[in-house]
């Protein structure tokens, strides 16, 4: 649900307080990491790139930046549209695979753009899927309920606000949002269709390996709710309250386990906070024929997602100013404590992660790429 992630920055912005006042040196020493380098705007993903370089996701200034030993930068040249954003990567060899998308302004299907593309060692950009297209052909949530169930009167339902919606199905929308590449198939956690996809790198063939089921939650009295992308909220009508809404799933990124299972972060709709609790998940999905078991829960905003060669999980958990570790067996601990971390990657025993991922906009930028032995 592309809504959902748009209200992660405007919360952000009224959150200025807890965020990073400037950039960050590179390699400034802490006591728990080191910083490779900072001054990044809404540095969202990140990944190990080729020959030691990190790459990371500016993701609403529509750039792809690669991040040398030494600490420079360098904006790559993705042939990136102004105002599209530029979403996950990942590299095999010396190619490297991204996202980019732009939303569909006030809900005009035809208005979504979304594309699987790579570029190579020589700069040369090449798109590869679609997925705009793909959603508007097959919708892979259409068929799943959101909202309230039929338990609600049509009574009450007319005393809830349009936003969101008291009952609906998967409506079309797709934000392709996080990736990860295992030989010539790129797994794709989108966003705006609430599924994972799997996309064939040779021909861009994309198939549903899954949708993600619905998140419900209980509607306690005195919840508010947001109305619209500038912070206001409404409280809920009294009828509803003690009554389920099934909120959307909103996959927000997707790693490969040394069993060849997939682990997704859901980052469910709603408020998050005191009234409905931390509500996001990980999910593990067997590629091969769909199944999706819910593995873990009760994570504020998980963002990002890396899975280590032993088979634990770290998760960026974004407005819980955490990075967290699970064992194979699903066993949980805090690995650092950091300000607002949007994802992670591993390579070898370093740890990966963008921290002070969204800011105050009147400030300088502040986003930071960090490292941490794993050892």
């Amino acid at each position: 649900m592309n809504k959902r992630l748009a209200l992660l920055a405007c919360t952000a912005a009224s959150a200025a307080a807890i965020a990073s006042a400037g950039p960050a040196a590179a390699s400034a020493k802490t006591p728990d990491y080191d910083v490779v380098a900072g001054g990044f705007v809404s540095p969202l993903h990140v990944t190990a790139g080729p020959g030691k370089s990190v790459l990371v996701s500016q993701d609403f200034a529509g750039k792809l930046t690669r991040i040398d030993r030494d600490g420079s930068t360098e904006d790559l040249s993705t042939d990136t549209p102004q105002g599209w954003e530029v979403a996950g990567a990942d590299t095999r060899g010396s190619t490297t695979y991204f996202l980019e998308s732009v939303g569909a302004g006030q809900g005009d299907p035809a208005g979504l753009h979304g594309y699987l593309k790579s570029i190579d060692a020589r700069g040369d950009v090449e798109t590869i899927a679609d997925f705009a297209d793909y959603e508007r052909s097959h919708n892979p949530d259409g068929d799943q309920h959101y909202g309230f169930g039929d338990d609600v009167s049509a009574q009450c339902l007319a005393a809830w606000p349009q936003f969101p919606p008291p009952s609906y199905r998967g409506i079309v929308d797709s934000h392709p949002y996080a990736l990860a590449v295992r030989d010539n198939t790129a797994y794709v956690a989108d966003a705006g269709m609430n599924a994972v996809l799997k996309v064939n790198l040779k021909n861009g063939d994309i198939d549903t390996v899954a949708v993600l089921p619905p998140r419900p939650a209980v509607v306690p009295a005195g919840l508010r709710i947001p109305t619209d992308m500038m912070g206001n909220t409404v409280e809920v009508p009294a009828c509803v309250v003690g009554h389920e809404y099934a909120f959307e799933p909103v996959p927000t990124d997707v790693g490969i386990g040394p069993d060849g299972m997939l682990y997704v972060t859901s980052l469910p709709g709603g408020p998050e906070g005191p009234e409905l609790g931390a509500r996001g998940a990980i999910f593990r999905i067997n590629p091969w024929n769909g199944d999706t078991d819910l593995w873990a829960e009760d994570i504020l905003s998980p963002t990002g997602l890396a899975v280590a060669g032993n088979g634990d999980v770290y998760v960026a958990s974004l407005f819980g100013g955490e990075i967290l570790k699970f064992t194979c067996d699903g066993d949980r601990s805090q690995f650092l404590a950091v300000n607002m971390p949007a994802d992670v990657d591993i390579s070898g025993h370093t740890l990966y992660a963008t921290i002070d991922a969204l800011g105050d906009p009147s400030q300088p930028p502040a986003g930071k790429v960090i490292k941490a032995d794993l050892r």
